[in-house]
């Protein structure tokens, strides 16, 4: 596939909700307190929108609450995203139902969250350059989840009946694409930022950033 052909057909879905205190990264306040918290889940989420854009790829921000909701302006979100209301169901379904509308305007999606820091440019467009051979590309976490999943057609079973947040939910997903006949093209892992052990991969000068 061609740059040019990559970049039409190609959309990257960032899942996101907006980073309020003592509400974001919970897991992570015994470490950083409520305030540090929701700081790094701010850099968070500005980071990873800046390296989707950054692979010149269509990308769209899929949030909780509503993009009408005026929390979103204070971010300084660039203009340059295409936005899109998370559905009112568990993770999985909203991520289901988030393929579905992508699948209708582009031949293929990404989907990828905001808890990955090492996820670079570079990285999403050898995921997405896999596509080209193979049904389906993860990147997974070292946890044990996802940090990206992408495919050319979608299926209810790739988000049904899965634990979210536990270790099995790669090997599960991966269980569930070899169970529909379609290729996998698996990736190195990265780690996700959760738990206050998960601090060190930070890129260097974040927790200074927040005073920690």
């Amino acid at each position: 596939m061609s740059k040019d052909a990559m970049q039409t057909d190609t959309l990257i879905i960032i899942f996101a909700k907006f980073p309020a205190r003592g509400m974001a990264k919970t897991r992570l306040q015994p470490a950083l307190g409520l305030e540090g918290a929701s700081l790094i889940a701010k850099q968070l989420l500005l980071h990873s929108v800046e390296q989707a854009l950054a692979t010149g790829l269509s990308v769209e921000l899929c949030v909780s609450p509503a993009p009408t909701d005026l929390c979103w302006q204070t971010l300084g979100l660039p203009e340059s995203l295409q936005w899109s209301a998370q559905a009112n169901d568990d993770l999985g379904l909203r991520m289901l139902a988030a393929s579905q509308q992508g699948l209708y305007k582009f031949k293929q999606v990404v989907l990828i969250g905001t808890d990955c820091p090492s996820l670079t440019p570079i990285r999403i467009q050898e995921a997405v350059q896999q596509l080209e051979q193979s049904d389906t590309v993860m990147i997974p976490a070292s946890d044990g989840g996802y940090v990206l999943l992408g495919f050319k057609q979608v299926d209810a079973s790739l988000f049904s009946d899965i634990e979210w947040s536990t270790a099995s939910v790669a090997v599960v997903t991966r269980q569930r694409i070899a169970a529909l006949g379609w290729t996998l093209a698996l990736l190195d892992p990265l780690h996700d930022i959760d738990e206050p052990a998960d601090l060190k991969h930070l890129p260097v000068g974040w927790l200074e950033k927040i005073g920690s």
